[in-house]
Order: C-alpha cells, then structure tokens, then sequence
C-alpha cells in the first residue's frame, strides 16, 4: 500500500486554528477518484459557522505578537522548511493529485516541483518588503517614509485543475508578508490541500496562520467571501463567479484579486515551421486535459497552412493514449468530474450543430470513468457559442485566418484576455504584434509557460491582479506613510 493509499483511507478534517476538526453539523462530501467515478475519500461539507470559526482562528493569529513580531529572515526559513517537507512528501503528493484530479503522473509531478520552486523563489521576498525616504516639498521640516504592512486576514478560493499549486499560489504570498489565510479548495479535489496543511504543521507554523475548510462553492465557498472578518479576498475559478466574489468583497470595502477564466488564441502565422506550430498547439490545449485557464482553446491559422496545421492537430489528437492518471503510460486522464465530462461533450454536439467540422476520428471512449476524447472542430466562426464560451476540455476550435487580416483584431475578438500565443518565425512581426494583443500573458513559439519570478494574470474579463513574481506581493501589504517633524 502506497502512502498516498493509506492517507486516502484516512479520515480527512478540516484544519482550524492547528486543530484538526468535523464540520459542526457533522456532514460529509464524497471525494471521488475520476478514472473509476467511485468514491475514494470523504471530506467535511463546511458551513458558514465552521468558516467564521477559521476566520477568527487567522484573526487571532495574524494579531498575536508571535506572528506579528516574527522577523522577516524568521518568515523565510519558515517557509523553506514547508518547502522541504514538501519535497519529502512529494511522491506521495503526486500520486494524491494524479488519483483526486485525474491527470497524469507526469503532469502531476510537474505541478508539485513547480510548487516546490514557487516556495523557495517567493521565501526570499520575505526578507525584501521595504519601504522607502522621500525628499519632501511639503511646508516646514520633515522627515517622512513608508512602511510595508500585512493586509491582514486573506481568505483564499480555488478551482479543482492545478489543486496543489493554486493551494501555494493563494498560501505562500500571505506566509511571505505576515498575513494568515483561510484556504476553501475545490471540493472536487480537496485531499492534496488537507495534506499540505499537515506540512504546514509539521513545519511549526504559528496555528491560526494556516486554515483549511472544506466544502461546496455555494456554502463555504461564499461564507467566506461574504464574511466581513476577512480584509482580502483572492480566488481563482470562472468569470461567473469571480463576479460574484468581487460583488461581495465591494460590498465589504475590502481588495480582491482574481484570476479568471479565459479563451486563449493560438495565432500561427504562414512563416512558421508547420510541424513544430502544430505540435505546441496541440499541447497548448490538450494538457490537463484542457482543463487550463489559459489553454490554447482558439486555433487561428494562416489561410496558406491552415488545411495541413489542423490535420496534424487532429492526428495529434487522434494518438493520445487515455488510460488513468496512475497508468505509467497515460498521455492524457479523465476530466475531473462526470457533470464536467458531460458538459464539453454538450460543447462539442453543439459545435457541430453550429456547422463546425469535428476533424478527429475518435469520438467516444468506453469503459469507467469521466474520460472524453480530444477534439478538434475545424471551420469555426466567431459567431458560435464554441469560440465565444469558454469550454474548459480538450476541445480545440479552429479557423483559417485570411491574408492581410488584422490579427490583433482576431485575438482580441473575445471577452477574456489572459493569455494568446503567436507562432511566427519573423521577430520583427513578433514585435510589432505583441503590443497589440490584449492579454496578461503572450507566448512566442510556446505556449502554457510559467514561472515563479513572472507575474501571472489576465485583461478583461480574465480578471485583476497578478500571481508569481514580486508584483503579487502588492496585493497583500497596506502602504502607511509616517510623518515625523522635525
């Protein structure tokens, strides 16, 4: 039995003030394993009560002298040594994330060592908050500076495709600057953020700094976002209800920071090589079985090469091997769950309804599980629900791009704007481009990059605020000028 076996078996509590606890009422959520649909675990339905207790276990932790007056150089090793514990778990947090998500060990593995060096880049930054001297043209003498506080408490929000890395995304930035968080994870795949609140104890963090509540979106989820303890909120997950959280963190007068969803173009240009634009926009939108914000849904191609990129798209497709997360030889898993499962096969029926071409030859997959195959609708236009929605599958949608057409105009034909790929090999027309698209990310020649020193965030309706990089550290601390006379 292997140790992530034996930790599904357990019995998974919600994480409170360093305590580990059942919701109040005693109700349970089933946790279910997406390459068979059975249940694997069980985990706490939390109500709004058990969100106010993990509220006032962060508030009374984030105002105590001990987490307060903890030196910066004192933060840092503290978060190297969560990352450490991390990396001696991490056999065992990617079997825990392949099992409760369904991805591939491979993609999992790669989650958990990008979330190891997100821990390590980002506990250097605790030591670098600084504020600043100005030189004053103010009336009388003065002395005057800046310093750089926690906001507070941070009440984090996360979707079910990256479990363990948006876990990190929404825990390091509060660890870093002093703030102490209250983390509601998907209750698809809760288990891998329960057993990093374990780390997180091992590692001797301040209890109250660290919570864990688990339960449904439209229970705990909002109890959060609407409770008037917290002073941020950072959630990711849909345009639909980031807008519902913005609405409750403006009704609190309190920031918030989302990250959205998108429908990212992959814009191939005639002067680029055919089989290496062919073969990025296929891992563009199938990895994580599409089930990435900024995939590389929208496939727009030069009229010239348009016909041989989309057939060999479609062969790419077409060869995938789709087994469970856990397969050694599994290319690409199951989708999360069978309501998500249904609703991208819903987009593909509706795309061909709409006129699209499904240009893939597989077309169901028998056997357990919520597995979907690969598709790609060829002949798309902006005008179908397939290129206006967001999908969040392994559906591609693709239309020829005719000679002389404004491409900036094409990839900014959409509501969102978090990320857009251009495969060209003429840098000087790579140049002049990139300015024009309206994203918070634009790849050249790849696509679905990140890295922790680079901000990570969206236009328009892809949401506000930035992930990675020092510019995310704005989001959790206040600015407070002092004035001293002199």
């Amino acid at each position: 039995m292997t140790a992530a076996t034996e930790y599904l078996a357990r019995r998974h509590r919600n994480f409170i003030g360093g305590e580990w606890c059942e919701a109040q009422d005693g109700r349970t959520i089933g946790s279910y394993d997406p390459a068979t649909g059975q249940e694997h675990a069980q985990i706490p339905r939390s109500s709004a009560v058990d969100v106010a207790d993990a509220v006032a276990a962060a508030r009374t932790a984030f105002e105590s002298d001990a987490w307060a007056q903890l030196k910066p150089a004192d933060r840092q090793r503290l978060l190297l040594r969560l990352a450490d514990r991390v990396e001696a778990a991490a056999d065992e947090l990617i079997e825990l994330e392949s099992r409760d998500n369904g991805k591939p060990l491979a993609e999992a593995e790669i989650d958990v060592n990008g979330a190891l060096g997100y821990m390590r880049y980002m506990a250097g930054w605790a030591t670098k908050i600084d504020g600043r001297t100005s030189n004053l043209s103010a009336p009388g003498a003065h002395f005057a500076y800046t310093l750089k506080e926690p906001v507070g408490v941070v009440g984090g929000i996360i979707p079910w495709n990256f479990p363990l890395g948006m876990a990190c995304w929404k825990i390091v930035p509060e660890l870093v600057t002093g703030c102490t968080v209250i983390l509601k994870p998907a209750e698809q795949t809760s288990i891998t953020a329960l057993r990093l609140a374990e780390l997180v104890q091992e590692a001797g963090y301040l209890p109250g700094t660290v919570n864990v509540v688990t339960g449904l979106g439209h229970e705990a989820g909002a109890a959060l976002a609407e409770h008037p303890g917290i002073d941020k909120i950072a959630f990711t997950g849909s345009t639909k209800i980031g807008k519902q959280i913005a609405a409750a963190a403006a009704n609190n007068l309190v920031r918030s920071t989302l990250e959205l969803g998108g429908k990212s173009p992959v814009l191939v240009l005639d002067d680029c090589d055919i089989d290496e634009a062919a073969a990025g926009a296929a891992a563009a939108i199938f990895f994580n079985q599409g089930q990435v914000c900024c995939a590389g849904s929208r496939l727009m191609v030069h009229e010239k090469i348009y016909d041989k990129v989309v057939a060999k798209v479609a062969d790419l497709a077409d060869a995938i091997k789709l087994a469970p997360g856990t397969d050694p030889g599994c290319e690409m898993g199951p989708l999360v769950s069978d309501r998500q499962r249904n609703r991208v096969a819903d987009y593909i029926r509706l795309g061909s309804e709409e006129g699209a071409e499904v240009a893939t030859s597989r077309r169901t997959v028998e056997g357990p599980g919520y597995f979907l195959a690969p598709t790609v609708l060829a002949d798309t236009s902006n005008d179908m629900r397939v290129v206006k929605e967001e999908i969040f599958g392994p559906v591609l949608v693709a239309a020829p791009m005719k000679d002389g057409a404004d491409i900036a105009a094409i990839a900014n034909d959409t509501p969102y704007g978090l990320g857009a790929s251009i495969w060209s090999n003429d840098l000087s027309r790579v140049h002049k481009l990139v300015p024009k698209i309206k994203a918070g990310n634009v790849w050249v020649n790849t696509h679905n990059v990140v890295d922790p020193s680079l901000p990570f965030g969206g236009y328009k309706a892809s949401g506000y605020g930035r992930e990675l990089g020092p510019e995310q550290l704005d989001a959790y601390v206040q600015t407070k000028s002092v004035w001293i006379s002199l």
